[in-house]
């Protein structure tokens, strides 16, 4: 039903097996504060801003308050972390509800750091300011980006300490998603091994997102090609931008193909395929280059839930599922090769461009050249800056893609457009994040987040404004490093 807020939910994940989620309500918080409220996203969920951003409508998104309509659930769930199976679910976070927007789509809301549930595995279930800010800041420049990926409607500090190594201010984030369907929830659902649990599963995923697979002969095998097909293209996309996720557990796979936690993830600087963020990843299992290959290897976990559905003959369903499974190189090589196309102005195919596309990112590897800056400086033709472009091998590169460029039938001002909506002006650059979260977490100061924010909104505007931003962090001895900040 509708109300003042907005909401108009409907359950429909609380209608599936109890053994899926546990009912449960938020923890409330003492002095709930909005510091961050995306109107934008409001607007599209169909909801109030001003309302919500009342003292009721802020204690509902800091869960001291139910949303009318809404039904509190954490999720259960399993998961592979960094290869090892363990059994997991929402540790410290509960789904308030299914908003139907006035478009008709479905979106979950979800509070995070709201407090302990049935899944915690002994942690407290709160979350800190720093990784909710953080995870507001990236979700939305990706979706900015036209990256499949959830988003953030709020920040919301709770008035209270949560300690780590130290004291910090906690925070709840709400979090919309199409769904949180993951890879891991399939996992829990087939180990439970109770007959007719994972067909619900897998119908009430079909149902929400791939529809058309209900048409096909065999509805779980076009499914999984689906699912194959949608994480083929978010990778892709991710490599496209220089976007490390760091954390590519089956759990933190999403059906829906829309990247999910933000933890510790960050954006490369100085091109290096090895290039590793997360504090935790000692062996470099999540590094940049690895992730379609992590990809691949989650798919086949996915594969091994859908067995039972694919055929009653297990060694025929596996050779079905294989069959499938190899698509997806395939798909993510067509995405990739077609976005660096895009990116380099190659506005036709032409069967020596692998060649040409991998020669410039084995340059920018030995010269250490800035990924996202060294497309910009194609773009706008800025050759003179560095000594990447004075050596003979980048000399040698340019001649070879100025001549490819003539195969184009547009102009250059015509390319050069193209290439502008390819290459973003700026990406949240891993010092500019940390500046405008030391400032809000120590300082209480906005003003650089917001700042932040307002010039990520436009990755494609190349505005004056947004060069600064465009500017590498000086060279330091010590790695960047990242955190999953729970």
């Amino acid at each position: 039903m509708q109300n003042d807020f907005g909401f108009h939910f409907d359950n429909t994940y609380a209608r599936l097996p109890e053994s899926f989620f546990s009912l449960l309500d938020p923890t409330p918080v003492p002095s709930p504060r909005a510091v961050l409220f995306n109107e934008p996203l409001a607007k599209l969920l169909g909801l109030d801003s001003e309302a919500l951003q009342s003292e009721r409508g802020i204690a509902i998104l800091a869960g001291n308050e139910n949303p009318p309509g809404g039904l509190p659930l954490a999720q259960a769930y399993a998961g592979h972390q960094f290869g090892y199976f363990t059994m997991l679910g929402d540790g410290r976070a509960i789904l308030m509800g299914e908003q139907l927007t006035p478009q008709g789509e479905r979106y979950d809301l979800q509070l995070k750091g709201c407090g302990r549930t049935p899944y915690s595995r002994g942690g407290d279930g709160k979350a800190t300011l720093g990784p909710m800010l953080r995870e507001y800041i990236i979700s939305e420049a990706m979706a900015a980006l036209r990256i499949p990926t959830t988003r953030s409607l709020a920040v919301v500090t709770t008035g209270e300490r949560v300690y780590r190594e130290t004291s910090l201010p906690g925070a709840v984030l709400t979090r919309v998603a199409q769904s949180h369907l993951r890879v891991g929830t399939f996992q829990y659902v087939a180990g439970r091994r109770v007959e007719g649990e994972l067909r619900i599963l897998a119908d009430y995923a079909i149902r929400r997102h791939y529809p058309s697979a209900e048409q096909k002969p065999n509805k779980y095998l076009a499914f999984f090609g689906d699912v194959i097909r949608a994480q083929a293209s978010l990778l892709a996309q991710w490599m496209l931008v220089g976007f490390i996720h760091g954390v590519m557990n089956t759990d933190n796979m999403t059906i829906s193909g829309e990247t999910i936690d933000y933890g510790p993830c960050a954006f490369m600087d100085a091109f290096d395929p090895a290039t590793v963020f997360s504090s935790i990843d000692q062996h470099g299992r999540y590094a940049y280059s690895n992730q379609p290959k992590i990809a691949a290897w989650n798919l086949a976990r996915f594969a091994e839930t859908l067995l039972p559905l694919l055929d009653e003959d297990q060694e025929k369903a596996r050779d079905m599922a294989e069959a499938e499974l190899k698509d997806f190189s395939t798909q993510y090589n067509q995405h990739f090769l077609a976005g660096m196309r895009n990116k380099l102005g190659l506005l036709q195919a032409d069967d020596d461009d692998t060649t040409l596309i991998r020669d410039l990112l084995q340059l920018m590897h030995d010269h250490q050249a800035d990924y996202a800056n060294t497309f910009l400086d194609l773009t706008f033709q800025r050759f003179e800056q560095n000594e990447f472009y004075r050596s003979d091998g980048f000399k040698a590169w340019r001649s070879r893609w100025e001549k490819r460029l003539e195969q184009n039938p547009q102009s250059w001002e015509q390319t050069q457009e193209h290439m502008k909506q390819h290459n973003p002006s700026v990406i949240p650059r891993n010092h500019r994040v940390e500046e405008a979260l030391r400032a809000a977490v120590q300082k209480g100061d906005y003003e650089p987040l917001q700042k932040l924010l307002s010039v990520l909104e436009k990755p494609f505007a190349h505005s004056p404004e947004q060069e600064e931003f465009a500017t590498p962090p000086e060279p330091t001895a010590t790695p960047y490093r990242t955190f999953c900040g729970t």
